[in-house]
């Protein structure tokens, strides 16, 4: 069977004439000697030794000869196998090796956001490393490439504008770090928590449990809102108040209310809580009552606050009128 089916390769291979190939020392049509050869020189002269080491192992085959299709495994069937072997390595190898750098980070008690997006360098690395490791092993001299691998790059380059893009303000958020893991922040039209700032991307999680990932460069190039960078925020709840009560009265109740949480209040120098009249309205004299408290504390906070001044008005009588209109009309209606 064997035999049979080198006869039926044979015609095809004899096909490449081995006298007409190129010698690897000789060099091109036309290049100076001792110039260095083209890429695509290169990639002839290697077809050419494939052919050759192709056409001897069938011959040795047709003959019986086992060991004549050695040069042809050692030269092309092991080096591949060989790169693949480090191929499957290097990724396993450059996920092991960013989880350790980044748990090494995290032991220095450096913030998340700077130990996930440097374990992301450390992967993206070792794979490179590797891949040019696999490519020296089967032959694939990079070098002997520049001015295509140069092309090539600048092609990429030019259709991966936007990424670079990204990447570069990924950089400049972790060169500046206008926000960090777990912050949340209102930026790019989203208002969620950050979950993770990648090479690229940065991820939120929001309130409702929706995940969003960003552009790096949308988010650079927007106003950022860090709501939670400070660890006390000023929760305002607005009122208005019917235009016959008396002004006295209605601070004095609305100052109660906001003294009735005071166990979430933050007292010092211009802390506290303040109550203010701000205009006259439609139908409405218009307070506002300003509470300071905790950041974390926000939203329960201002849920009693405004049932507190609701209630106390209430209580005191002090109504929180409608919007309405008062229409005048003169004169005598026709008929």
């Amino acid at each position: 069977m064997l035999f049979t089916l080198a006869q039926t390769v044979s015609p095809f291979l004899a096909q490449a004439d081995p006298s007409a190939e190129t010698s690897p020392d000789a060099p091109a049509d036309g290049a100076a000697p001792g110039a260095d050869p083209a890429p695509g020189d290169v990639v002839r002269d290697l077809t050419g030794e494939a052919k050759q080491d192709a056409l001897n192992a069938w011959e040795g085959l047709m003959q019986g000869d086992l060991a004549a299709s050695w040069p042809l495994i050692e030269k092309y069937v092991l080096p591949l196998g060989l790169a693949i072997l480090i191929l499957v390595g290097t990724f396993i190898a450059a996920k092991v090796v960013s989880r350790m750098a980044g748990n090494a980070i995290r032991r220095a008690k450096v913030d998340e956001t700077l130990s996930r997006f440097f374990a992301k360098l450390v992967f993206y690395a070792v794979v490179v490393f590797g891949v040019l490791a696999a490519m020296n092993t089967v032959g694939l001299q990079v070098t002997g490439f520049a001015a295509i691998l140069a092309s090539v790059g600048f092609a990429i380059g030019m259709a991966m504008s936007g990424t670079l893009a990204n990447f570069a303000a990924g950089v400049m958020l972790l060169i500046f770090r206008p926000f960090r893991v777990g912050d949340v922040i209102s930026a790019a039209g989203v208002t969620a928590k950050v979950n993770a700032i990648e090479l690229f991307t940065t991820t939120f999680d929001t309130f409702d449990n929706r995940r969003f990932i960003v552009p790096n460069a949308k988010i650079f190039d927007d106003v950022i809102e860090n709501i939670t960078h400070h660890g006390q925020r000023r929760v305002d709840v607005n009122v208005g108040v019917e235009y016959s009560a008396d002004l006295d009265k209605t601070r004095e109740v609305l100052s109660a209310a906001a003294e009735s949480l005071k166990d979430k209040m933050i007292e010092g120098e211009g802390r506290g809580f303040q109550v203010y009249l701000l205009d006259l309205g439609d139908s409405s004299v218009n307070w506002v009552v300003r509470f300071w408290t905790n950041a974390a504390d926000f939203w329960p906070v201002k849920e009693q606050l405004t049932r507190a001044v609701k209630m106390h008005l209430d209580e005191a009588g002090l109504g929180i009128p409608f919007p309405q209109m008062d229409v005048h009309l003169d004169g005598k209606l026709d008929g």
